[in-house]
């Protein structure tokens, strides 16, 4: 396969991790663009913004036009899911096939379905009978297949749950914390005295933009460094211990709307809420000994997090409910 000679990297996504990933990058002293549907607001120091709708091929073929890496951090609406991201998946797969330039691809844990409690790592067989796990397994065999084929390089990193600064619609970002820190209701899923990995969100950058400046790890996929798995009830007391007071938990056994998470997201939610009802354990270890790094300590992302947190609410413009649908 041809690969173009341009050190710029393009990230494609400004959520929580493509804003992440683009901050990262330029740390790295790589020239960035980020590249989104809108294209506007604040772009971090070092980082070109531009608008572009990687869902047509014109569109994403312009987004990647003169990159070296492209890194698809794209995501939509979740009742959209298994009719969008397909689509978005042929047009960037596509451009970066054209443009020459390898493809780092953010994904998920839905591909492995159910486990039952087993601890996930790479090996883990994809046994998803869901519609949107189904989806995500069928486009990382599309992806494996390009590298296989030598149509494109491309490597997967796979996260568990985000959480971190800048993290509002996961389930441990908007139902939580602003909850913590102002002494409201904390909402939280299923069993919490069960083992669930959480991936900080600057892991998740630095675990990109390490597969992005390393080729030797094309063509397979990668669990991205993750804190060892621990209770969402223990993770609920370490931000006790550090707000200073009981939260007020509210915990849901069953889909339904509640805070942030209203009735079309929770609809489109409920086929995964087996992933509260069963231990999420991620293990990165694969990854933490080819590419010599470590995780964020959970300690660490708690701080963080809450420190993020403290900000967000100072800003008289919040509110829980519209910042969770950003």
């Amino acid at each position: 396969m041809a690969h173009t000679e341009s050190n710029l990297h393009v990230v494609l996504g400004s959520g929580p991790a493509g804003t992440a990933l683009a901050t990262e990058l330029a740390h790295r002293g790589h020239p960035v663009r980020l590249v989104d549907r809108a294209g506007q607001g604040a772009a971090p120091a070092g980082v070109d913004r531009m608008r572009g709708d990687v869902s047509t091929p014109e569109g994403a073929a312009a987004a990647v036009h003169g990159a070296g890496v492209v890194y698809h951090c794209v995501n939509v609406a979740y009742q959209l899911q298994v009719e969008v991201m397909p689509r978005i998946q042929r047009a960037v797969l596509g451009a970066a096939e054209a443009e020459g330039a390898r493809l780092v691809v953010l994904d998920t844990l839905y591909p492995y379905g159910r486990t039952g409690g087993e601890v996930m790592t790479e090996e883990t067989p994809w046994r998803a009978t869901t519609h949107k796990g189904r989806m995500r397994a069928e486009l990382d065999e599309i992806y494996l297949a390009a590298h296989r084929e030598e149509r494109a390089s491309v490597v997967l990193g796979r996260s568990a749950d985000f959480v971190g600064p800048g993290v509002l619609n996961s389930t441990l970002g908007a139902a939580v914390f602003p909850g913590a820190l102002t002494g409201g209701e904390v909402l939280t899923m299923g069993d919490i005295d069960l083992p669930h990995s959480y991936t900080d969100i600057r892991a998740v950058a630095a675990g990109l933009a390490t597969l992005g400046e390393s080729p030797h790890g094309d063509g397979r996929v990668w669990h991205l460094p993750t804190a060892p798995a621990r209770t969402t009830r223990e993770i609920l007391g370490m931000i006790e211990d550090r707000v200073g007071r009981p939260l007020k938990i509210v915990t849901l056994d069953a889909p339904r709307a509640f805070g942030p998470f209203d009735e079309v997201f929770m609809g489109a939610y409920a086929e995964m809420f087996y992933q509260h009802t069963e231990p999420q354990i991620m293990d990165s270890r694969a990854f933490e000994a080819a590419f010599r790094t470590a995780p964020v300590a959970l300690g660490d992302t708690v701080d963080a997090t809450l420190a993020w947190y403290r900000g967000l609410l100072a800003k008289q413009a919040w509110h829980p409910a519209r910042a969770a649908t950003r």
